[in-house]
């Protein structure tokens, strides 16, 4: 089977500026498939060279196997949906929904049958006669979302969906948006920064920094084995050691990661025995966050750690900005990082 998109060494230059450097890869038919990374990583660049509104400069695109290099946006079976949801004001939402089924010569009583449809199965039923400047956010993504579906694309494109929300609304249209591409059985490019957006609802995540892909991979693939140590930060904010410390520590030159909610300090646990890794560090900062606290440390080389403990079933933890502490971690918790 083709994939429904595949790069073939795809670069788009913007005059001496590479947005996309040579990038490769290929996202199966229903995949929820994530672009991952800082603003100008070049993510959404690949967005708009799957939808059409750019052109690589070199390499090709293909959409069901097929090479669309150079075809327009309005001759490729996707559709996209912004940030900031493009709605048409003057229409109702019915009538914003159907939009698409009118450009393509649909009759009006098939257009509002489908309009309805789609309304339901994005829980709008009922409001499509209002106006979009009568619904809340979510209710305008969900009406955004009706619209690029009703065309019934091979593949949806989502660019940055919910950075307009709140994050309560948020989190819960991530588990609706999830559900509904399970059971539309569509392949979903989705564009964020967002890593808990990205772990929490794709397949697969691409990781870009600087136009190219620093690691391709399931969402625990990505936390719990990052390749670079851009990846070890960037998801989930991982504690990067190099240098002379990783040296003393592991004994190699290589830098490692360790996660934050895998180190403990002096009394919690894990400070002796085989195995057990430690160094000497300062409080210098510690951060509540209801189930669990965020301690940062200072090693006497003046790297900065950061150690998760969790709140829930724990002793008290005297130690005060200034502390002397000892944090430690098991020898198998840590994963080398490749030089890049």
């Amino acid at each position: 089977m083709a994939a429904a998109i595949e790069f073939q060494q795809v670069s788009r230059r913007f005059g001496s500026v590479k947005a996309v450097d040579e990038v490769s890869l290929a996202i199966a038919p229903g995949e929820f498939f994530a672009l991952l990374g800082p603003s100008g990583s070049g993510k959404t660049t690949c967005l708009r060279l799957i939808a059409g509104f750019e052109q690589p400069s070199s390499g090709h695109v293909l959409l069901d196997g097929a090479d669309v290099t150079g075809v327009p946006p309005y001759e490729r079976n996707v559709n996209t949906v912004f940030q900031d949801y493009a709605l048409f004001p003057h229409m109702s939402v019915v009538d914003n929904v159907a939009y698409g089924l009118r450009v393509r010569g649909v009759a009006g009583d098939e257009r509002r049958k489908r309009a309805e449809e789609m309304l339901a199965l994005v829980q709008l039923e009922g409001l499509g006669e209002r106006s979009p400047l009568q619904l809340s956010g979510g209710q305008k993504q969900r009406v955004a979302l009706a619209r690029a579906l009703i065309n019934r694309p091979a593949v949806l494109l989502l660019d940055e969906p919910l950075g307009a929300l709140d994050l309560k609304l948020r989190e819960a249209m991530q588990i609706e948006l999830k559900n509904l591409q399970r059971q539309l059985k569509i392949t979903f490019v989705y564009v964020t920064h967002d890593q808990g957006e990205a772990l929490s609802m794709a397949d697969r995540v691409a990781v870009f920094d600087r136009g190219r892909i620093e690691q391709l991979d399931t969402p625990r693939g990505l936390y719990m084995r990052p390749r670079t140590a851009f990846v070890a930060r960037f998801v989930g904010g991982a504690n990067v050691i190099e240098g002379d410390l990783a040296h003393r520590l592991s004994g190699a030159a290589r830098a490692f990661a360790i996660r934050a909610e895998s180190m403990a300090l002096d009394g919690t646990g894990n400070t002796a025995g085989d195995g057990v890794v430690s160094c000497a560090a300062t409080v210098i900062d510690v951060q509540y966050h209801g189930a669990s606290s965020r301690w940062q440390v200072r090693t006497d080389d003046g790297s900065i750690l950061a150690v998760v403990r969790p709140e829930s079933g724990s002793s008290p933890v005297n130690y005060t900005i200034g502390s002397k502490v000892l944090v430690s971690w098991t020898a198998g918790q840590m994963v080398a990082l490749e030089d890049t």
